[in-house]
């Protein structure tokens, strides 16, 4: 399968704003103040365990899909060089 360069570059630039977006929530939630993330006791909730999943699971497809995109971003700059 071949993409388009303008496709290639929309993946490539999805990968890297989904890891620009979820380090940023990472980063708040690990220094949530209002008591969802931690309780009390300092101990993570369920709240943060299930977002941090997300999280994970976010970055793990956003490498995916930005590798993609870089792929066929290069496959472009190998045709036209």
């Amino acid at each position: 399968m071949k993409l388009s360069r303008s496709a290639s570059w929309f993946l490539l630039a999805f990968g890297v704003w989904s890891w620009f977006i979820w380090i940023t929530f990472v980063k708040n939630l690990w220094n949530d103040g209002s008591g969802l993330a931690f309780d009390d006791a300092g101990e993570p909730t369920a709240y943060f365990w299930v977002h941090l999943l997300l999280a994970v699971t976010s970055f793990v497809l956003g490498t995916v899909i930005g590798a993609i995109g870089l792929r066929g971003v290069r496959a472009w700059r190998r045709e036209r060089g």
